[in-house]
């Protein structure tokens, strides 16, 4: 027996496909098999990218892994995007510092926080089976 997919679940599922989306475009601009001057801007993880397309790589993995998740409307899914979300925008924050432009880490912050932020709503966590924080509503 299936549960029923809400309609926020769907959206947070694309969003999380989107995510998955920008880590691939990293892993590859890392690699040096995309251009890394483009339109976002200086990408590089310190001096070593090979670390950081490893990183990303796995980040990528994870993602389309989570989207199966979220759209079987699985309650791990739902603690695996929260997770990963914050490991993402840590992992931004240190790309930050890494002397990426801001431009460049511009869509993978908005993207996980949007992310966190829609995982952390009272009727997201309601979709999945997990009772909101007390006094949340």
């Amino acid at each position: 027996m299936t549960k029923k997919r809400p309609f926020g679940v769907t959206i947070l599922a694309i969003l999380a496909a989107l995510a998955a989306i920008v880590a691939i475009f990293y892993t590859l601009q890392m690699l040096g098999l995309w251009p890394i001057k483009g339109t976002f801007g200086v990408f590089r993880f310190f001096t070593f990218n090979l670390f950081g397309a490893i990183l990303w790589g796995i980040n990528a993995a994870i993602y389309i892994w989570l989207v199966r998740m979220l759209w079987n409307v699985n309650p791990q899914g739902w603690v695996f995007a929260a997770a990963l979300s914050l490991l993402n925008l840590v992992l931004g924050i240190i790309s930050l510092i890494g002397t990426s432009s801001w431009q460049a880490m511009a869509p993978s912050l908005i993207l996980n926080g949007l992310i966190l932020i829609y995982c952390l709503l009272p009727g997201t966590r309601r979709a999945f089976g997990m009772a909101p924080a007390a006094g949340a509503e």
